[in-house]
């Protein structure tokens, strides 16, 4: 099944809901078609996108869809390198993009190179096609990892996967005719992909932030009465300094937030729940190489875990929740033999939504199915997954691993702790010693050696920080997640 037999359902199966803008769903279908149409009149396998979010992002999406092309966004923040060398990649492509970055791709071999207007001026002048989107498990869209390191590996995601995905998270037509979400999250981010699949199926508003900040987050929401939303980690921590500011914004309408893309501060979603106690709040869980969530800490799960003394039960606030009934997920260790309940290892997770391609390696799923995700976890006895990081992070000190997550998790419960890092430094006599960088809340000093005991007192020494810096910032990608590689070289550059 083509995703964009998704919006052909929506269009068909909700009247004249609004999609986007002025768009309605079946608007949304002729653009898509007309798009599809100008796409194959041009010499190109793939349809690229260097753009922040518009209504150019849905257009292109199910257009290349419709004429059986891969969408492939770009991080319109990479830098000119960057861009251009993707862009290579996708050749022969016709790229769309905001007209600043339009300079930026000049004289790419194999790349046509369009801006959004021009775009949307173009489609506005062509018929629609009239064939149906075909059923394929075809590639659907193509995603390029973060790139922290080296050239970054491009995911390959099917129809068959996105649709897999969507079909089992999602009723059709299941919004309400007053709801709409707020996506701010970037179009090459799978969340963003997902978002805008999930809400065409659901039939829901989308309400598009073209870059994420927290006060127009919080203005827009109020101003668009947004019932739903998704944001990363540090967009929530930032909507809850402006609602610290604004008390008398209540964010009425705002009845379901889920967040994802990594790891959650428990103080940050504690304050959350206090700050917004209407809100269901969502921890999604996911990948890319999976089409965006595999488990979720649902709203019930949350509240619980508030009121809990059970420290087991409060504990699942740190969780990711159990995993989706369509998909299977196992902790595995470093031989692929599966462990049991409270043993950490690798997570494994095998379902028809998993992808596990990469363009140009192939699929790395095992026989059976199973892909092998580099994140470290455990599963308790009652079925809730916890997450600990990419296992390329875990601290190895004496031959004891040691996630970082843990440390951190206690670092970020100091009431003078804002935001902390942990990472491995190298080490003579443990091989790797723990490190913190930690950042204080505004106005106050910290001091190194009450922050060890701090730590100290609540873990044991082997995980106390044998040294611990402190600064006025984190560096973080513009998709919320922090760049601990970068902080490990800068660290252990002045080791």
């Amino acid at each position: 099944m083509n995703i964009a037999m998704l919006l052909e359902m929506a269009a068909e199966g909700g009247g004249e809901r609004i999609a986007l803008g002025d768009l309605s769903y079946p608007a949304l279908l002729d653009c898509a078609r007309r798009a599809a149409a100008w796409f194959g009149g041009r010499p190109a396998a793939t349809v690229g996108l260097v753009d922040a979010n518009s209504e150019a992002v849905p257009i292109a999406l199910f257009g290349a869809a419709i004429a059986g092309l891969p969408f492939a966004p770009i991080n319109y923040r990479w830098s000119d390198d960057q861009v251009r060398r993707a862009a290579e990649r996708l050749a022969p492509a016709v790229v769309v993009v905001e007209v600043a970055v339009q300079a930026r791709l000049a004289g790419v071999a194999g790349v046509e190179v369009v801006t959004r207007s021009e775009f949307l001026a173009a489609i506005a002048a062509t018929s629609p096609t009239e064939a149906p989107a075909a059923e394929t498990d075809a590639p659907a869209v193509e995603l390029f990892t973060s790139g922290t390191s080296g050239q970054p590996k491009v995911a390959l995601l099917r129809h068959d996967n996105l649709v897999s995905y969507i079909l089992g998270t999602v009723e059709f037509m299941g919004a309400g005719e007053d709801e709409a979400v707020l996506v701010s999250v970037p179009p090459y981010h799978i969340a963003g992909i997902a978002g805008t699949l999930s809400a065409t199926y659901a039939g829901r508003r989308v309400v598009q932030l073209e870059t994420f900040d927290a006060e127009a987050w919080v203005s827009v929401a109020e101003a668009e009465a947004v019932t739903h939303a998704m944001v990363v980690p540090t967009m929530l921590a930032r909507i809850l300094e402006v609602l610290e500011r604004r008390p008398d914004v209540t964010l009425a309408s705002l009845g379901h937030l889920s967040y994802g893309g990594g790891r959650m501060p428990l103080p940050v979603i504690e304050a959350a729940v206090v700050r917004l106690p209407r809100v269901d709040f969502v921890n999604a869980y996911g990948l890319t190489e999976t089409s965006s969530t595999i488990a979720v800490l649902g709203p019930d799960d949350h509240r619980e875990a508030i009121v809990s003394a059970d420290p087991a039960v409060r504990g699942r606030l740190g969780s990711v929740g159990r995993p989706l009934p369509t998909v299977e997920v196992e902790i595995r260790d470093a031989h692929g033999q599966a462990l049991g309940p409270g043993v950490p290892g690798e997570i494994w997770v095998r379902g028809e939504q998993v992808s596990g391609e990469y363009l140009g390696v192939g699929s790395t799923r095992t026989a059976e199915g199973w892909f092998p995700t580099m994140d470290g976890g455990w599963i308790d006895d009652a079925g809730y997954l916890y997450v600990e990081g990419r296992l390329d992070d875990v601290i190895v000190r004496g031959g004891e691993n040691i996630s970082p997550g843990e440390i951190e998790d206690v670092l970020l419960a100091h009431p003078l702790v804002a935001d902390a890092a942990v990472i491995g430094v190298p080490d003579v006599d443990w091989g790797e010693a723990v490190a913190a960088v930690v950042v204080p809340v505004a106005g106050a000093r910290l001091d190194v050696g009450s922050l060890q005991e701090f730590v100290r007192d609540r873990l044991r020494s082997a995980k106390t920080p044998a040294r611990i810096e402190v600064r006025d910032a984190l560096p973080y990608n513009d998709n919320g997640k922090l760049l601990r590689r970068q902080l490990k070289s800068e660290l252990r550059g002045g080791a």
